[in-house]
């Protein structure tokens, strides 16, 4: 444990961000998950990915992702429905 005063804000500071970012990744990949589960079994595909792409934006918001990063998952949610679309 850090001994400096501003050292120990910092450390509650971290783990404040880290929890709230945590949060934030894990609704992200539910959402994504949940949008490959629709793709699969046939439900509303293209809610899903509406929804997906919230959650990528708001974590890219929050600062959680870098842009690159939430520009790549997007392309691949929309990606993935356009070669479902296509196959069917």
């Amino acid at each position: 444990m850090a001994n400096i005063r501003s050292a120990i804000k910092r450390a509650r500071q971290a783990e404040k961000r880290r929890l709230r970012n945590r949060s934030v990744k894990s609704l992200m990949r539910t959402r994504a998950r949940r949008f490959y589960e629709a793709l699969e079994s046939g439900g509303d595909a293209a809610e899903a990915l509406r929804k997906a792409i919230s959650a990528i934006d708001k974590a890219l918001k929050k600062g959680v992702i870098h842009k690159n990063t939430a520009a790549r998952r997007k392309s691949r949610l929309m990606k993935a429905l356009a070669r479902a679309e296509a196959s069917e």
